[in-house]
Formats: structure tokens, sequence, C-alpha cells
């Protein structure tokens, strides 16, 4: 009798196992991946020392906010000289055209004048322009995601000094395998599940790569084509909920729920 009881039990367990098995094997795992971003870098574009940063890491900044000055003694310079170069074109013309009214200039001297004028007027609004770009601003709104050079650090031409991180240019990165490709399309909605993260976050694919990463172009055995992936990229709905660099799961289906898939 207890050995009919032990093998009922046996098989019980059997059983359980069997189904527990098919309910792991059913479970959909999703693909992983990851959240970045396109930043957009502010950098001056002449070499100098930052004098003033008005932000911190973090500041939500609009367009056109004062972000940073870059000394600007050499630009200075350089715009007087050229005011006074200005001046004295200005003179030479107006001198000219007197004459030239009187009969007593040349035409050649009074085309002449007004060649040197217009250039000095260009070497003005030249220098005027590296001035005002001494100072930078945001071209775009969004957040200040890292700041590279403070004050009284040397900035390079043309280097960073800090960038944003505008919500919309938000993307997150994943891999599915060749067989899952056929499923997935350009505007297509999945659905995101991170740690700590809203159950009702999606994305929505804009990217599909054409070519399968990391793999040489030859000709592949079943077995190689299986660890074939390809990369997606899609923009999230709630750009806010999620963080640079913040690991991802993501799932074809946007409208299982989070516990029906876990």
């Amino acid at each position: 009798m207890r050995s009919s009881q032990a093998i009922s039990v046996l098989a019980l367990i059997a059983v359980l196992a069997t189904g527990l098995a098919g309910c792991k094997d059913k479970r959909d795992p999703g693909f992983q991946g990851w959240v970045e971003a396109d930043m957009i870098f502010v950098s001056p574009d002449e070499a100098g020392r930052v004098t003033k940063l008005n932000v911190r890491e973090g500041d939500q900044v609009k367009v056109g906010d004062h972000l940073y000055s870059v000394d600007d003694d050499l630009q200075l310079a350089d715009l007087n000289q050229n005011k006074a170069t200005l001046a004295n074109a200005q003179q030479t013309y107006d001198r000219a055209a007197s004459l030239s009214k009187t009969g007593s200039g040349t035409q050649a001297n009074l085309d002449s004048a007004v060649s040197a004028l217009r250039v000095a007027e260009a070497r003005v609004a030249t220098s005027e322009t590296r001035m005002a770009r001494r100072k930078g601003f945001a071209p775009v709104a969004g957040t200040i995601q890292q700041i590279y050079f403070r004050e009284g650090e040397m900035v390079a031409a043309q280097r960073p000094v800090l960038s944003i991180m505008p919500p919309g240019n938000m993307k997150l990165r994943f891999f599915v395998p060749e067989t899952e490709l056929p499923k997935l399309a350009i505007g297509d909605t999945v659905r995101i599940a991170c740690d700590n993260c809203a159950a009702d976050l999606t994305a929505k694919i804009y990217f599909i790569a054409t070519s399968a990463e990391y793999t040489p172009p030859v000709i592949y055995s079943l077995e190689e084509r299986n660890k074939l992936v390809y990369l997606i990229q899609a923009r999230p709905s709630r750009p806010d909920a999620l963080r640079v660099g913040q690991p991802i799961d993501v799932y074809l289906n946007p409208k299982t729920p989070v516990a029906d898939k876990r």
C-alpha cells in the first residue's frame, strides 16, 4: 500500500515538474537592450579659458539660455583694430566722394575708396561675430547631461564645454535574432520593462538594421544563422521615465501584462 502511495506521489511530482517546465518554456524572456541618447555638444569656435559657467549637470535649459562664457581678450583687440581701420576707410571714402563731386578726384580713387570701405565693414562684422560666439547659448531645450570644462579651464577650439540631452533624442537599442526579424516593422510599438519602472512604458520602432551584427560575410550553416542578431532602435513614448545607460527588456506585444510575461 505504501509502495502504491509512493508511486502516486512520484507521478504527481513528475506531472507538476513537467507542467512547470512547460510554463517556463512559454514565458517570453523578451529582448535585452539599453537606453541611449543623441547628445547635443556645445563648443566654442576658438580656444580660450572658461570664465563663466551658468549651469550645472541636471539643469533644465531652454533654447537661447546663456550656458557659459569664454575669455574674449584677443577677439576684443581684433575688433578694436578693425574698427579703427573702418574709421580710416570711412574718412578716405568721404574725401574721395567729395573730390569726385567737385571734379577734382578721379573715378579710380573713388572706386578704390569704396572697395576699402566695404572690406573694412566686413572685417568689423566678422570680429563682432567672433566676439558674440565667446558666449555659448543653448541651441535646443533639454537637460545638461555632462560638463567637460569648468571655470578657469582651457578649452580647445571645437571641443565641447558641455552636452545637452533633448528628450526627443532618447532612444532604445536592442537586438533580435534573425527568426524574429519578420515580426518587426518600422512604426511598430513594443513594450518596455525595467527595474522599478512603470508598467505602461512603450516605444515605437524607427530603425531596423539591414545587416547582422558581429558576423563575417560568409555563407552560414543553420546553426550559425540562429546566432545572427539585428540591431533595432526605438523612441520611447515617455523618455522622462528612463535614464541613459539603463538596461531594459523589450517585448513585441505591448498589450501583454508584465505579470503574464514573467
